[in-house]
This record gives C-alpha cells, structure tokens and sequence, in this order.
C-alpha cells in the first residue's frame, strides 16, 4: 500500500477504535452492543499497529518493529492500556524524529504517552486504586490529552496523511 492509503486506512482504524472503545463503556447496559464493540476494537489495534509500523518504519524500522509489536499485545487484551501507551509513545517518538506529522502534534501524544505510561505503572504497583477508574478525574485528566491527540491525529491522517520520507539507499 502507499503511504497515503497506510495514513487514511490509520484514520479510519482510529476513529473506529474510538468509537469502539467509548460505545463499548456507554453500551454496558446492552450486552449485545457492547460485545460486538469489544470484538471491533482488537481488530483496529492490529491495523493501526500494521499501517504505523509501514508509515514510520523509514525512520527507525526496529523501533516501528517493536511499536507495531505492542499494538498487536495491546489487541491480545491483559495489560492493554500499558502496551497502548508505551506503543503509542514509540510511535508518536517516530512521528515526531520523522517530522512526519506537525511536531507540535507528535510531541503532545509522546508527552502524554509518557504520562499514562508512568501512571498506569503507578497504578500496577497499587497507588491510584491498582486499576483504571473511570469515574476518576485522575484518569480523565491522563487520558482527555490523549483522545484529543488520537482524535486530532487521526483526522490529519485521514486529510493530509504523512510527510513523504525518500527511503535510504541500499
């Protein structure tokens, strides 16, 4: 695929996860909803993983390797929040090494990345309740930036796509 099929298949793929993410929270009266929702959202981490991965792998390919690589744990469920957000934060890194998206727009998802990251470590060794709590404005607080990055980088992706990078020479 071109990179501007990777970046609009990537927008779509993450504004599906979005709407499959929080649609499966708001449907937890309705079984039926929620499990389809549920049953979308490893299948939009997989092709987020596959499309970043060939958008940035130009710029470090074993780095894009191990971002794709997390995304593909991240679908498999268990620990998913921590393998988002360390994958996330390798492949916003890239983004922004790459210059590849507006860096302004890549430095805010690697910041805030690195911040759910070190929370949901925090959270691992039992401060903040050990688990995500949604009904928490701690939460809220850490992961408001990065829907407003996932919303603002997925519609980059989908109108403008990625910066052209030349592959290096052999």
């Amino acid at each position: 695929m071109t990179a501007r099929t990777n970046a609009r298949v990537a927008g779509a793929a993450y504004f599906l996860y979005l709407v499959a993410g929080i649609g499966s929270m708001a449907a937890a009266s309705y079984p039926p909803a929620r499990d389809v929702l549920r049953t979308l959202s490893p299948f939009c981490a997989v092709a987020l993983g596959v499309t970043l991965y060939a958008l940035t792998r130009d710029v470090d390919e074993d780095l894009a390797m191990l971002g794709m690589a997390l995304r593909l744990l991240e679908a498999a469920g268990g620990n998913g929040e921590l393998f988002f957000a360390v994958g996330n934060a390798i492949f916003c890194w890239l983004l922004l090494r790459g210059r590849l998206i507006p860096s302004a727009l890549a430095g805010l998802g690697l910041a805030w990345s690195i911040f759910l990251t070190a929370l949901l470590l925090l959270q691992a060794g039992g401060m903040f309740g050990g688990r995500t709590d949604w009904s928490s404005p701690i939460t809220w607080f850490v992961w408001l930036p990065l829907l407003i990055f996932e919303l603002a980088f997925a519609t980059w992706l989908l109108t403008k796509g990625v910066a052209a990078r030349s592959r290096p020479a052999a």
